[in-house]
């Protein structure tokens, strides 16, 4: 053997070693943690407006604190990105807290309702300015050195994904906070759901759309 089949061998026993991963980039799906995505930040709000529907308040909060622990879990065993695993734990976490401390159940939501205002002022506030932040962020990414603002086209791409964030923010705060006034507990687990993941897919459609148009008209072809 001589020292090129040396050097060859390992290389052999480990084709991965050393090599950049081949395919295309992940798709924005995937970036948000696939389908099952949907699932993990779904569970933890049925399981705790089910619980709540048949348990006290304390025991509630074990059960809902222990399917949490057990989804980071299992997505960490899986090899999930550590960001995607303990995410939802966290805001899980931050959730029954205020639960624990207020004593009412209602509050499970209240942090993702003020939230969906705070989002939704600061889209369109954005806008009003003549500072969408989809081209903010979009510029920011590709160097913060583009005069986006400058082309018509790309602005009013830009005002338009900036806008659909609003609108979503915005219909999620009223709807949920109007259900939070009526104390309708068991409701505002069906409109976190309903009006999550979903409303969020078609609000980053309209953003992606907006960011390859600019990409396409700012950005010199390769």
């Amino acid at each position: 053997m001589d020292a090129t089949d040396r050097d060859r061998g390992p290389a052999r026993e480990n084709p991965s070693a050393g090599r950049t991963p081949d395919g295309p980039p992940p798709t924005l799906l995937e970036q948000m943690g696939g389908p099952m995505g949907f699932v993990y930040s779904a569970v933890p709000v049925v399981v705790f407006v089910a619980a709540n529907a048949f348990l006290p308040l304390t025991e509630t909060i074990i059960v809902s604190v222990a399917v949490g622990l057990a989804i980071a879990g299992y997505r960490l065993l899986r090899g999930e990105r550590f960001s995607l695993a303990v995410g939802g734990l966290l805001g899980l976490a931050l959730a029954i807290g205020i639960v624990a401390l207020t004593g009412s159940a209602r509050d499970f939501f209240v942090v993702g309702i003020w939230a969906y205002l705070v989002a939704f002022v600061v889209a369109l506030g954005s806008v009003l300015a003549r500072r969408p932040l989809s081209g903010l962020v979009w510029n920011l990414v590709h160097g913060n050195t583009h005069d986006w603002r400058a082309d018509r086209r790309v602005m009013r791409a830009h005002d338009v994904a900036t806008l659909a964030a609003a609108a979503v923010s915005g219909a999620r705060f009223g709807v949920q906070q109007w259900l939070y006034v009526s104390d309708e507990t068991g409701w505002l687990g069906v409109a976190r759901v309903a009006m999550g993941w979903p409303l969020t897919i078609l609000a980053a459609l309209v953003v992606v759309w907006a960011w390859r148009r600019s990409s396409t008209r700012l950005l010199p072809s390769a």
